[in-house]
């Protein structure tokens, strides 16, 4: 397995569509009608519905857990800054860039960041701190 170094960067298009949204509101409880309700959300600031903030940010344990290094990749900690709403039926891009290493924790601390694909806009920011064994051979 290719052990990551500072500043790889991994990048992973994808989409919202409503029918997730409305599935993550049963399954989470959160039936805030910002997130499921239409003619609620059109008399609201962003005009529409918005993702959830934490169902945006899976995003980020699907790609740790099933494309970048999923082989034992245990999530230890995350955290995001949302700076601007996230809709379905937008095109997004996800950028995974390492920023940290600590071989002696076998750890790795990632900057995970979405965008909207057509602006660049950047949307989310945050650091998400992982553990491998698997990179350092212990």
């Amino acid at each position: 397995m290719k052990r990551p170094k500072i500043n790889d960067v991994y990048k992973y298009n994808f989409s919202f569509k409503n029918e997730d949204v409305i599935a993550y509101a049963e399954l989470s409880g959160d039936v805030n009608p910002i997130h499921i309700s239409e003619e609620y959300s059109k008399d609201t600031i962003y005009g529409r519905c918005i993702v959830h903030g934490y169902f945006s940010i899976s995003i980020f344990s699907k790609i740790y857990g099933t494309e970048l290094y999923p082989d034992q990749h245990i999530l230890i900690s995350q955290n995001a800054r949302y700076f601007k709403p996230i809709f379905t039926g937008v095109e997004y891009i996800a950028v995974f860039r390492v920023k940290e290493l600590f071989p002696d924790k076998n750890r790795v601390l990632y900057l995970n960041e979405i965008y909207e694909k057509a602006t660049a806009e950047l949307k989310v920011s945050g650091e998400a701190l992982l553990m491998n064994k698997k990179f350092y051979n212990w």
